[in-house]
């Protein structure tokens, strides 16, 4: 499989809101209050995370967290991206716990991939090829801060 840097996600977070225990685990929701879309050096994919999206989880009884984000992009030029994201963080408990703490934790000490697609009525080519493109995300999640280096699938 061969990928190429589409863009980098800088996405700013709220507190955790846990709904509590339910039959399939805790079921949490982070709000996503903005932030910013960097481009790669070869694709110009930019903009800016409107407030109004969501990080929807299940922290499930393995430790696995499944992830299910949904926010809106407004490029510079006016154009809005619909952006899905799903996916897994896990990692070591002691590492897990650290990261719940908003403790700095470098990327690499436990895992976080999403599959990303994209929406958008945008008639613009470089913007309209998105909605065809089925990427992949690797996370970062940081206190306040959720930053995703998406990966196009070519």
């Amino acid at each position: 499989m061969k990928t190429e840097l589409l863009c980098r996600v800088e996405a700013e977070v709220g507190a955790v809101e846990s709904l509590g225990p339910m039959a399939m685990g805790e079921r949490r929701v982070v709000a996503i209050t903005g932030g910013s879309v960097l481009p790669s050096t070869t694709h110009k994919f930019t903009g800016t995370i409107l407030p109004g999206g969501a990080d929807w989880q299940w922290v499930r009884s393995d430790g696995i967290t499944e992830i299910s984000a949904h926010y809106v992009v407004q490029t510079f030029d006016g154009d809005l991206v619909e952006i899905l994201s799903n996916g897994f963080r896990h990692g070591p408990p002691e590492v897990m716990k650290r990261l719940a703490a908003g403790e700095p934790v470098a990327a690499n000490e436990y895992y976080f991939r999403t599959a990303v697609t994209f929406r958008t009525a945008s008639t613009r080519p470089e913007i309209a090829r998105l909605n065809g493109v089925l990427a992949i995300a690797v996370g970062e999640r940081r206190a306040r801060l959720v930053v995703l280096s998406i990966h196009a699938v070519v």
